[in-house]
């Protein structure tokens, strides 16, 4: 890890306590946090270009804290028992321990972080919620150019709040990822939006006209392409297939690829299924 003031933020931590403390390191030096008496830390997905099995970003996860990496996603379960102010705290909180957890391992010059901004929070998120989370990147003088926040899908009524929030992230300097359900929705949102990512589930990669004219769109405006939830060997041949006729660079996660982990996946550990 290269970047000091962080390092200097968690040697301050590792002496704080999780009963005096809201975030804090374990043995393991790995940052928690506590929300509704549950203990929170980070899991990392790999998104990796499914050309070469190369990484080039994580998303970050919230996890419960567990040894071994069997910690359970409780993210849904908080959400509903929370109000929108509360949601808006687990939503920086985790933000918070992700960033943490990932930049105390990522070296200079690594993959990309994304963050995911949940879908409540598109509603109760102020106007200067971007700026709060950058003030925090650049008091631990974090990059915040390998830092992109992950926009939920949104119904063709929250069309005029996605667009809110995304301009109000894009001016305090992130990059966006936007989640969508068909090739059809990002092709109608590429230029209102200016995302640096789409991320799409690879189920719904069937249309291949679409998903090719997607992709020269992407191209051209410097946009990757991520398929979620790859779970087949069949659907990953099938999105390298076109992936390769499309004559660009795409990315993909699933669990076929790897298990989010409290550590950062080795670049090469994609294994023989995926290779």
């Amino acid at each position: 890890m290269s970047f000091s003031v962080l390092q200097d933020y968690l040697a301050r931590l590792s002496g704080a306590a999780g009963n005096t403390s809201s975030i804090w390191l374990d043995h393991e030096g790995r940052a928690q946090g506590r929300f509704f008496n549950c203990t929170l830390s980070s899991a990392f997905h790999p998104i990796r270009a499914l050309q070469d099995g190369g990484v080039q970003a994580y998303e970050g996860l919230a996890r419960s804290a567990a040894a071994q990496d069997q910690g359970l996603s409780l993210w849904r379960l908080l959400d509903h028992a929370a109000s929108d102010d509360e949601s808006v705290e687990l939503d920086r909180l985790c933000r918070l321990l992700h960033a943490l957890n990932f930049f105390r391992q990522a070296a200079d010059g690594g993959p990309d972080l994304y963050l995911n901004v949940h879908d409540r929070l598109l509603s109760a998120v102020s106007s200067n919620h971007g700026h709060a989370f950058r003030r925090i990147l650049d008091a631990l003088e974090l990059p915040l150019a390998r830092v992109v926040l992950q926009l939920p899908a949104a119904t063709p009524q929250q069309g005029w709040l996605l667009n809110y929030v995304a301009d109000n992230y894009r001016r305090n300097g992130f990059r966006l990822a936007i989640n969508v359900a068909a090739p059809a929705e990002a092709l109608q949102i590429l230029e209102r939006l200016q995302p640096a990512a789409f991320k799409l589930d690879a189920g719904v990669a069937t249309d291949e006209d679409q998903l090719l004219a997607l992709f020269a769109r992407c191209r051209a405006a410097g946009v990757a392409l991520v398929f979620k939830r790859i779970e087949t060997a069949a659907t990953l041949e099938r999105l390298r297939a076109l992936a390769a006729d499309a004559g660009g660079a795409v990315l993909g996660q699933g669990y076929l690829l790897d298990q989010p982990g409290a550590q950062l996946a080795e670049l090469n550990a994609v294994g023989a299924v995926a290779a």
